[in-house]
């Protein structure tokens, strides 16, 4: 089977801890203009930013990206991918869909490698990523999303069983960060947004487990760093620090 991946990278403007955030500055440039930046060092494809609205394109056509306008009504970004990639690709050329968040700047090119690697040499629907928990009050945090995994012997990756905020699995052993960074195939993108909210999704409020749910596949490989998603005007000075340590990443 071809493997033709598309990185796309879904933004919008609203934010409640953080309004705007696509078009904050970030050592010269707008976050989002950063996001794409990593997106292409990562050199798995062609990427494009599917935006909600146009200032957000305007910013990533102005540094020389793709950007695609969507209905800035749609309720998540798995949406707006699809309605992007139907917009761009309407022949089906890109078989294989990673989806970047916006608000990833400071993200490791490596970790879209190792999505899409996880996706593509294996029999799965959807892959995403999963870091081992080192700071012991995450594991009992529930804003960290906790990925329960079944691994192969010997290997770094395994069939996804659940995604939860509670702590879990019990008893001793680790627990893993799941971090929010996937590669879909087409076909599984499609069913997938076309299925109605779940009912463990909505409890955990958890988009990831509509896919579990509906009996799709997911493979999750594990890497050594959680990216740094910024949320708050915290996270954004963070972000700008840690940048600015990496003068070749400001171009």
């Amino acid at each position: 089977m071809a493997r033709d991946p598309l990185i796309v990278i879904p933004a919008r403007m609203a934010s409640t801890r953080l309004p705007g955030k696509p078009l904050a500055e970030i050592c010269g440039a707008p976050m989002i203009v950063q996001v794409w930046r990593r997106a292409r060092e990562s050199g798995v494809g062609r990427v494009v930013v599917a935006a909600a609205e146009g200032e957000i394109a305007d910013a990533v056509t102005a540094a020389g990206g793709e950007a695609v306008l969507t209905d800035p009504d749609l309720p998540s970004g798995s949406d707006r991918i699809w309605q992007a990639l139907e917009t761009i690709d309407p022949a089906g050329r890109h078989d294989v869909i990673v989806n970047v968040q916006g608000d990833l700047p400071t993200l490791d090119p490596a970790l879209i490698r190792a999505a899409c690697d996880a996706l593509t040499n294996s029999a799965a629907d959807i892959s995403t990523l999963a870091a081992e928990i080192r700071i012991e009050e995450e594991r009992t945090n529930p804003n960290v999303v906790k990925a329960v995994i079944a691994f192969r012997e010997g290997q770094r990756s395994g069939r996804a069983l659940y995604f939860t905020r509670a702590t879990a699995p019990s008893g001793e052993g680790p627990h893993y960060h799941h971090i929010g960074l996937y590669a879909y195939t087409r076909a599984a993108l499609a069913r997938f947004v076309a299925l109605p909210p779940s009912p463990l999704e909505k409890r955990e409020k958890l988009e990831q487990l509509r896919a579990l749910e509906a009996g799709m596949l997911v493979e999750v490989a594990l890497v050594d760093t959680v990216p740094l998603g910024v949320d708050t005007p915290a996270d954004l000075e963070k972000a700008r620090a840690a940048l600015a340590k990496s003068p070749e990443k400001r171009t």
